[in-house]
């Protein structure tokens, strides 16, 4: 049963990555343009926000334009290296958010919670260039 198991997901992997076609340089075009405007709509809904719900609302918004476009490298030049930016990029957008959300917090509680950020900041890192 395992065995079976195993032979369907290898069987639906390659599938899915031999029907991978090459993004066109319109197509690659079209999502950056739409991942800038995706990025302006979601900084504008955190306008209407205060203190430090709208830095929180701005560091993800970021950070889900910077993934967006790592995502999109990879799509439109798949590589290591490109694989390897996409998941820094996720790392270093959940460390911003991270950190900005701390900062509701006060005195030891804050610093205990930077330090946790920071340390699953790093372990992510190392994971993405895979060294963990």
């Amino acid at each position: 049963m395992k065995t079976k198991l195993t032979a369907i997901v290898a069987l639906c992997a390659a599938t899915f990555l031999c029907s991978a076609q090459a993004m066109t340089k319109d197509e690659y075009k079209a999502a950056k343009d739409k991942i800038s405007a995706d990025y302006k709509a979601d900084k504008k809904a955190c306008d209407a926000m205060k203190d430090n719900a709208k830095d929180i609302c701005a560091k993800e918004a970021k950070g889900k334009e910077n993934i967006a476009k790592a995502d999109l490298e990879q799509g439109y030049k798949p590589s290591d290296k490109n694989m390897k930016k996409a998941a820094e990029a996720k790392a270093d957008s959940m460390y911003a958010i991270a950190r900005e959300k701390c900062e509701d917090q006060k005195g030891a509680a804050e610093s205990a919670c930077k330090k946790d950020a920071k340390a699953t900041h790093k372990s992510a890192v190392m994971a993405a260039k895979g060294k963990a």
